[in-house]
């Protein structure tokens, strides 16, 4: 298979004017009058494009000017950044992405960002040289490991620098790039295991990757249970899912303990201790393809149910995050993992099935698998010690009827963690927003027959499936993260390509460093 674009990211003290690059790219607000001091080294070109109408700054716009012997750069990409007083870290973002995405279009081999100078100190330079670094992983980003021909082809490669003339700026710009390269490396090695197909990627497959990726990252480790442990612990929901398949369910645990000097001394027990650091547990849902089952979906758009399986990619790659950020915490990524197809030895709609919790669910319907498998990985936290507890799915359609493409729901047992979430939302640039699960929902999913159901009513079924969830996670501090919606780009825009969205990385890892600085 071809590997993705290969982009490596620096900061660089230098002079804007005299920066030698293929392209770089400049900020303009749409109500901002006063164009950038570099402009003036154009004679004129800028402002003639703009008094054309051909670029008035418009958020996600971007017009190409051609250098001269008076700059260094051979092209000079102006970005739109819309109106200064709605800007935000995300605007930073977005216009990375969006230099990025005309870099990797053009061909252009060096892209040099100055996108910060057109804010004038509003946002702290450690943050927008993260959101930069974060963005140009966005818009670089291309899935064509299985394309064998092209008829224009592209770049293997990408050398970006973010620059500055002032070497104290350019350093507090760099503690910022530094991260948000790990995290934006992270993003697109889960959007490069989500987009492909099932028969690439199936459990044993997530398994062994799971198994390279702690093998090549210090302080992880992976334990995977087959089929017949899991038979053995009783996990009768992720079996249930994965009966109809030739390819065997997988249960995935990574942990990261920090190492190495400062790392603290906490291990993978509940800590009682006064002011240690809880252990925590991301949970992700990776359904490799999502038929249905017995209760078979439509054919329309049934190969985006490769997608199935972001919830689980988002915890590894945040695992890979965490593991090179070399965060100070304690933490588990559990990813239940299944093939949700149909055939003579499919669980049915009826069958009564014993979770790992002990607790029994009558299947109404096949198709609402992933909660089946989410139970029994909850009651797994559960079981150790975790304090916190986070789980990501592509869960229910519901979701994506109550909130659109634009935000994943947030449900969860605690507030002050739902706010942390919310927080870590607006720095992420990852949009969230909170809905109920409360008794009258978990009302909904009980059974007569047994203790659960898997479905409730037609209503409110994203909150119904987060009540059902909320059963499993004891007391232990729970939120709950329905991507569905939210976990591809349904189509190419100027920030990215379409695809998987690898939604969450950003999220969860940015959630986690919130953390560690407290």
């Amino acid at each position: 298979m071809k590997a993705i674009i290969d982009v490596e990211l620096k900061t660089r003290k230098v002079d804007f004017s005299r920066c030698e690059a293929d392209l770089l790219a400049i900020g303009q607000f749409s109500d901002v009058k006063g164009l950038d001091a570099l402009c003036k080294k154009l004679d004129g070109e800028i402002e003639r494009v703009i008094k054309l109408g051909d670029f008035k700054g418009k958020e996600g716009s971007s017009a190409v000017i051609y250098g001269n012997e008076r700059i260094g750069a051979k092209r000079i990409l102006l970005v739109g950044l819309g109106e200064r007083k709605k800007a935000t870290p995300d605007t930073v973002r977005k216009a990375a992405a969006n230099a990025a995405n005309k870099s990797v279009l053009i061909k252009a081999k060096t892209l040099s960002l100055a996108l910060h100078r057109a804010f004038a100190g509003r946002f702290d330079l450690s943050i927008m040289g993260k959101a930069l670094a974060e963005g140009t992983y966005l818009g670089s980003y291309r899935y064509d490991e299985f394309v064998t021909e092209s008829e224009n082809g592209r770049l293997n490669s990408l050398s970006v620098e973010v620059i500055d003339s002032d070497a104290a700026k350019a350093k507090k710009l760099n503690i910022g790039v530094t991260s948000g390269v790990v995290i934006g490396r992270a993003h697109s090695y889960a959007r490069t295991l989500a987009n492909r197909p099932a028969n690439v990627i199936n459990p044993p497959a997530l398994a062994d990757e799971a198994n390279k990726l702690a093998k090549d990252t210090a302080g992880l480790s992976c334990t995977v249970f087959d089929e017949k442990q899991m038979a053995a612990k009783g996990m009768g929901g992720v079996l249930a899912v994965g009966s109809g398949s030739k390819s065997p369910p997988r249960f995935i645990v990574l942990k990261y303990k920090p190492t190495g000097k400062g790392a603290p001394a906490a291990s993978f027990l509940r800590s009682k201790t006064a002011g240690a650091r809880p252990t925590i547990a991301l949970v992700g849902k990776a359904i490799t393809f999502d038929s249905g089952g017995l209760s078979i979906k439509p054919a329309n758009n049934m190969d985006e149910m490769k997608l199935d399986k972001t919830g689980g990619i988002t915890v590894l790659a945040t695992m890979k995050a965490v593991a090179e950020l070399k965060l100070a915490l304690n933490v588990f990524g559990i990813i239940p993992s299944a093939e949700n197809l149909p055939s003579g030895t499919s669980y049915r709609p009826g069958d009564i099935i014993t979770t790992f919790s002990g607790k029994t669910v009558e299947v109404l319907n096949t198709d609402a698998e992933g909660r089946m498998l989410l139970c029994d990985a909850l009651a797994y936290a559960v079981k150790q010690n975790c304090d916190i507890i986070i789980d990501i799915a592509t869960l229910t359609g519901a979701c994506k009827v109550a909130l659109g493409k634009y935000m994943a729901g947030l449900m969860g047992n605690d507030e002050k963690l739902m706010k942390q979430l919310q927080t870590a939302s607006q720095k992420s640039g990852e949009n969230i927003w909170p809905m109920p699960s409360g008794d009258e929902y978990a009302q909904e999913m009980k059974s007569k027959i047994a203790d659960l159901k898997n479905i409730g009513s037609k209503w409110g079924g994203a909150c119904t499936a987060a009540a059902f969830l909320r059963q499993f996670v004891g007391n232990a501090k729970w939120a709950h993260l329905d991507i569905a919606g939210v976990e591809m780009f349904e189509k190419a825009t100027e920030y990215t390509t379409q695809g998987s969205s690898g939604f969450g990385v950003r999220l969860l890892t940015t959630y986690l460093m919130n953390l560690v600085a407290k």
